[in-house]
């Protein structure tokens, strides 16, 4: 049978919280890694957009397993982060794990067990008003063995990327004084840093 869910505290509520931050894989490559805090729990999937429950086309629930890492993620945003975060178990990540519980002869996931989720590539994408689904990798350490894993190192989320616009200025001084004379040269420097090009004289 499973267990009902428990309703937040007041607190939680009145603060918009609700229990620890969900665990996010924000790039290609991206892990979330951590001991277990508490048993796994089985929650009913909803849906992203309006929070409604989800069922199968028979009408049953579309169930989830949630896993609770103490990890090392530390999110500014977030007050008082101290890197527990919550795994959402389903679909191809399901699948995932279960392999990595199969690897270790493992019958579940225990408290204090290590696990380790990495998103490797991307599913094929058949609703194009969504992204595709993401895929998964994982690995699991039984409790009895995770004693031996050093704590996760902290790391703050990742920071995308800028890309700097190019400029004429760099090309321009390595050109010598005649090439620069030239209003077709200076034209095109021009369009390379994204300025208006001035046509040469005729």
């Amino acid at each position: 049978m499973t267990t009902p869910p428990q309703p937040p505290s007041a607190d939680d509520l009145l603060m918009g919280g609700g229990g620890p931050p969900s665990a996010k894989f924000p790039v290609l490559g991206y892990e979330n890694a951590g001991r277990i805090v508490g048993k796994p729990t089985v929650e009913q999937q909803r849906d992203y957009d309006t929070d409604e429950p989800l069922y199968w086309a028979d009408g049953k629930p579309r169930w989830q397993i949630v896993a609770t890492l103490a990890t090392g993620e530390r999110d500014p945003e977030i007050r008082d982060d101290d890197g527990v975060r919550r795994l959402f178990i389903k679909g191809q990540m399901k699948t995932a794990v279960q392999a990595a519980l199969k690897a270790v002869k493992a019958d579940g996931m225990e408290e204090g067990g290590h696990l380790t989720v990495t998103y490797t590539a991307d599913g094929e994408q058949k609703n194009p008003k969504k992204h595709p689904p993401k895929q998964y990798t994982a690995r699991y350490v039984t409790a009895a063995n995770a004693e031996l894993i050093a704590p996760e190192p902290i790391k703050q989320p990742p920071v995308s990327a800028t890309v700097a616009t190019p400029t004429a200025a760099p090309a321009a001084a390595a050109l010598p004084p005649e090439v620069l004379a030239n209003p077709a040269v200076m034209a095109l420097l021009a369009q390379l840093a994204g300025a208006p090009a001035t046509p040469p004289p005729l």
